[in-house]
């Protein structure tokens, strides 16, 4: 098959390039001619513009967008429908919220156009693994489209699927971090927690290797933080601050709304709330009140 694909930043291109290893025809466009230039090198054909891309694609044309959520994805939208034609389809394969892409598929119907929503787990490690697709969309559009996922997929029946009509692959996706949040948080927990266990002298890179074979906590992450370890065993040079992408924060809101209680995903954002202040007023205030109550020492701010 072909398609056209807007976004070559590192995952994009990546994915880029395995498609066109599979065989797929790709028409890729960035707004950095540089990055262009590198998939073009892996067997791509290049675009240094929306319009010149949907030219080299034939009808009826399936766009793939590596965009970043929000507006970027409405704008690249708005900017492609005036030159498209009843038939064609857009995938989003960022990770927007889930309920605009529901709102972008309705709006697309209305036009006789498809969209349909790849939630996309793997990362840089995907060119060579393959990537995890979580698919939302109209059944036969993605049944037509399913050479594309196989080829990015680890297998062509495996790791891969659509789950649900448009919105239902951004929903699972968006849980999908919320786990993921939950899961590192609770490596991390343990790991700091052997740290401070001083008498034992714990190698963490040791404990790490050996949960790697047989234990139930074995994982693809564990893999990575063997790795990290074994480059950096006491993390040198790495600050205590930790992002969040948003899909934890729209995880917690579903809960929410959903009245489902999610103590460790709501745990995992908090603590990474937590790293993001430098000078977390909370805790002057709990230092400020033990002084009131009791008279206990307060540090001196540094």
């Amino acid at each position: 098959m072909e398609l056209g694909m807007i976004g070559l930043g590192k995952m994009g291109a990546f994915m880029t390039e395995r498609l066109v290893r599979g065989g797929h025809r790709v028409v890729g466009v960035d707004r950095d001619p540089a990055a262009v230039s590198r998939v073009v090198e892996k067997g791509a054909a290049g675009a240094d513009s929306l319009e010149k891309m949907i030219a080299q694609l034939k009808t009826p044309r399936v766009i793939w967008l590596m965009v970043p959520s929000g507006a970027p994805v409405d704008q690249t939208i708005e900017q492609l429908t005036p030159q498209m034609a009843p038939g064609d389809t857009i995938i989003d394969g960022g990770n927007s919220y889930y309920k605009d892409s529901m709102r972008r598929s309705d709006a697309l119907a209305q036009k006789k156009m498809n969209f349909v929503d790849s939630g996309t787990s793997g990362g840089v490690w995907g060119l060579t693994e393959g990537y995890s697709l979580m698919i939302g969309g109209d059944a036969e559009v993605v049944k037509r489209l399913s050479p594309i996922f196989q080829t990015l997929a680890p297998g062509p029946d495996k790791g891969w699927g659509r789950v649900g009509p448009a919105g239902a692959g951004h929903f699972v996706k968006m849980v999908h971090n919320g786990i993921e949040y939950g899961i590192m948080q609770a490596y991390a927990e343990g790991l700091d927690l052997f740290r401070h266990k001083k008498e034992f002298n714990l190698d963490l890179l040791q404990i790490t290797k050996i949960w790697q074979y047989g234990s139930v906590v074995r994982s693809w992450l564990l893999d990575l933080t063997v790795d990290a370890l074994t480059k950096n065993p006491t993390l040198d040079g790495i600050g205590a601050y930790v992002t969040d992408s948003g899909e934890g924060r729209w995880t917690a809101k579903e809960g929410i709304d959903l009245g489902v209680p999610l103590p460790t995903l709501s745990g995992a954002l908090d603590v990474r709330f937590r790293s993001q202040d430098p000078e977390p007023f909370a805790n002057k205030v709990l230092a400020m009140m033990r002084n009131e109550f009791g008279g206990h020492a307060v540090q001196k701010a540094k």
